[in-house]
This record gives C-alpha cells, sequence and structure tokens, in this order.
C-alpha cells in the first residue's frame, strides 16, 4: 500500500509541473544598427603595401539589442574592415525575425536555426558574421540575467589577461614615431608590443625590430605580425632572421588558410607561430589547430560569435594550443580569462568611444570589471555615428 500511495502522490505533482519549453523568458525585440567609426588616421599594413588593399579610414560595425518579455536586455556586436559591413547588416535583418518569441537561454539551438536561415550562403564568412552581433547579445543577455560577469558565466580561471597594443606600430608609422609610440604603451601598463612587418624589403622589418627590442630590453614580451604577405620561402627566411630577437611569436607569416604551412614553421622554429585572425567558422580552426599552430587567434564577431569561440577554445586547450584573441577585446577579455592556459589579449583604443564603460588595464593586465555580462553599452557618439537601423518585435 505505500508503495502505491507514493506513485499517486508523484503522479499528482508531474501533472501540475510543466516542462522548460512551456516556461522560460522569450525574445520580444531585437534592434540592430549599422555603425560607421571613422579612424583618426588612415591605417597601413603589410596588404596596402603589396596594394592587395586600401589603408583602412573606418569600420563598419553591426550592432544587435536584444530584449525579453521579461526585460532582460543584451547587447552584441559584428564588424568589418573596409568592405562588407553593409553586407553583413543587410544578412543580419534577414536573420533576425527567426529569434522573435524564441526562448533566449537556447543560444546553441538559435545559432544552429541561424546557421540553417542562411545555409545557401554557406556555413562561413558573411553567414556566420552576421551571426555573430546576436549570438554574443544572447551570451551578454544570459550572464546578465545571472548577475555575472561573462567570464564568471563560463567559469573564469583567471580575473585578468596579459594584454599587448599593436596600433603604435603599423608600417605607415616612421620608426621614430613607432619608438615614441612604444615608450607611451610601456608607460600606460600595457604588458606587450606587437609591431607590423612585411615591407618590401626585409632588411626594413628587422632593423624596425632590432630597434624596438633595443628600446624594451630583453625581457619585455614583443611580437611582429606580417598580415599573410610572406609565401613559404619568404617566410622560412624572415623567420630565421627573427629568431634572434626572441619574439613572443611571429603572426600570419602565410596565407591565413595556408594551415599546414603554419605548422611546418612551428614545428621548424624556436620562436612560436600565431595565426587565425581572418578566418569564420569552427571548421576552419579546426584545421588551423590540428596543423599544429603555436597561438591560435579566433576572433568571436568573425566566426560567428561565443557559441563557436568555446568550441575553439574546448579544442585548443585539448592539442594545448596558447589562445591569442583577435581584435574587440571588449568580448574577449571574458573568453580569455576562462582559457585553460594563460593567454594574451589585444588591447585596440580605436573603440573606445563606441561604448560608455572602459575597461582597466594595470600592470600589463587587462581585468575584468565586477559588473555582469559582457558590461558595455552604447554611447551616444555611436548613436550619431549610426548610419542604419532596423527593429523587430515589440519591447514590452
Amino acid at each position: 500500500m505505500a508503495v502505491e500511495s507514493n506513485i499517486v502522490s508523484y503522479a499528482q505533482v508531474a501533472e501540475g509541473a510543466r516542462t522548460a519549453a512551456e516556461s522560460g523568458d522569450r525574445i520580444a525585440a531585437i534592434q540592430l544598427s549599422l555603425v560607421f567609426l571613422p579612424l583618426a588616421t588612415p591605417v597601413s599594413d603589410a596588404k596596402v603595401l603589396t596594394g592587395r588593399q586600401k589603408p583602412l579610414t573606418e569600420i563598419a560595425f553591426i550592432f544587435a539589442e536584444i530584449t525579453s518579455r521579461d526585460g532582460h536586455r543584451g547587447i552584441g556586436f559584428g564588424y568589418s574592415k573596409r568592405a562588407g559591413g553593409p553586407g553583413i547588416y543587410a544578412h543580419a535583418k534577414e536573420l533576425a525575425p527567426n529569434l522573435i518569441g524564441e526562448d533566449p537561454a537556447d543560444i546553441q539551438r538559435l545559432f544552429t536555426k541561424l546557421l540553417w536561415a542562411g545555409a545557401s550562403m554557406g556555413r562561413a564568412g558573411l553567414t556566420t558574421q552576421a551571426i555573430a552581433p546576436f549570438d554574443i547579445a544572447l551570451w551578454d543577455l544570459k550572464a546578465r540575467r545571472a548577475g555575472l560577469p561573462l567570464a564568471k558565466l563560463l567559469g573564469a580561471q583567471r580575473d585578468s589577461v596579459q594584454c599587448y597594443n599593436t596600433s603604435g606600430g603599423y608600417l605607415h608609422t616612421p620608426l621614430e614615431q613607432v619608438l615614441k609610440n612604444v615608450e607611451i604603451s610601456r608607460a600606460s601598463g600595457i604588458g606587450g608590443i606587437k609591431l607590423k612587418v612585411g615591407q618590401p624589403d626585409l632588411k626594413i622589418d628587422i632593423e624596425r625590430v632590432g630597434a624596438v627590442r633595443k628600446l624594451l630590453g630583453d625581457d619585455f614580451p614583443l611580437m611582429v605580425d606580417a598580415n599573410q604577405q610572406w609565401d613559404r620561402q619568404q617566410a622560412t627566411r624572415a623567420c630565421r632572421l627573427l629568431e634572434p630577437f626572441d619574439l613572443t611569436w611571429i603572426e600570419e607569416p602565410l596565407d591565413a588558410h595556408d594551415f599546414e604551412g603554419h605548422g611546418l614553421l612551428a614545428d621548424r622554429f624556436d620562436t612560436a607561430i600565431a595565426t587565425g585572425e581572418m578566418l569564420t567558422c569552427f571548421d576552419e580552426h579546426a584545421q588551423l589547430i590540428m596543423a599544429g599552430t603555436d597561438f591560435t587567434q579566433p576572433d568571436a564577431p568573425r566566426v560567428g560569435g561565443i557559441t563557436p569561440f568555446l568550441k575553439i577554445m574546448a579544442l585548443g586547450e585539448f592539442k594545448q594550443r596558447k589562445l591569442a584573441p583577435h581584435f574587440a577585446m571588449e568580448i574577449h577579455l571574458h573568453l580569455a580569462a576562462a582559457y585553460g592556459l594563460e593567454p594574451w589579449l589585444e588591447h585596440f583604443e580605436w573603440l573606445g568611444p563606441l561604448f560608455n564603460e572602459q575597461l582597466q588595464l594595470k600592470d600589463g593586465r587587462m581585468w575584468v570589471s565586477d559588473r555582469p555580462g559582457l558590461a558595455f553599452s552604447l554611447s551616444e557618439q555611436a548613436r550619431r555615428w549610426t548610419a542604419e537601423t532596423a527593429a523587430f518585435g515589440a519591447a514590452p
């Protein structure tokens, strides 16, 4: 009789219960914005010197602001340099209606849904970059709802990440000014310096790297970035000449999709090889990681958001690859803080005017804020730089 009583009691409880599908919050409204961030000085790297690209004068940002039925909010962004921003924005407008009425907690399922919505365009490139603002906004919303910084929600390994600066060492900058920029960066608390290389004359690269190394001393972290401008023979020669400078890494010595070549360089030289910023999906990063490069450099807005980035992190950690995410430090600080191996964060002050909040840099490291989510909101300046907006659904 006791058994029967327990069964009846259990049945009564189950009868009044709801499933997860029947409960939960819902996405009520989405606002998309296309914002153009102007750069004070046109920027040139090796791709400009070879005539492959024009100097960078502005960056297009695609912001997604998501509001749920219960009043929770999240913000995310994607971006494009030189070209593609309006295209990403146009495809994002096609995708947005697919999210209205969905549970914002189902982030993996919603990523897959959006991927299939644009599947005729492929599963990389513009397709995934248009998904990124939504995916990042959903993770921001989830962390804000939990009252945690995103790093803490993911399971932080550390509260700060060592940080290096790129923007003072571009090829268009005269060496004298580069050296001044290096001193300013180091005084501001930067923990590493990255210098662009890839001059038509390799001797100029070696001279510039040597001068910066002399200024910094032997122990200060120094990296170089060739922006894909060498073939395998040129890269081998350059890596050999750069070995004496004790660099933290040599970045993108080869075409971004030459996974095998980057792996061969990593095997051949003591100096670490880093690449990955131009890849736009998990599958491409998986090939790169398996090929054996030392540092992987994924970019969450380029690979489709935080959901695929976490898969890249998992594989990278399994294969003991180091992590140095590209650009977008406002997002990547949280992801790098959750990586098992000590990572690097790339510092770009360019994005500062877009946000009301600024990250804290101290003693060579960027610190995770105690504010929930990604901990940023759009500034009035960002609103003024907005070229177009589109709204979907209705806010509660």
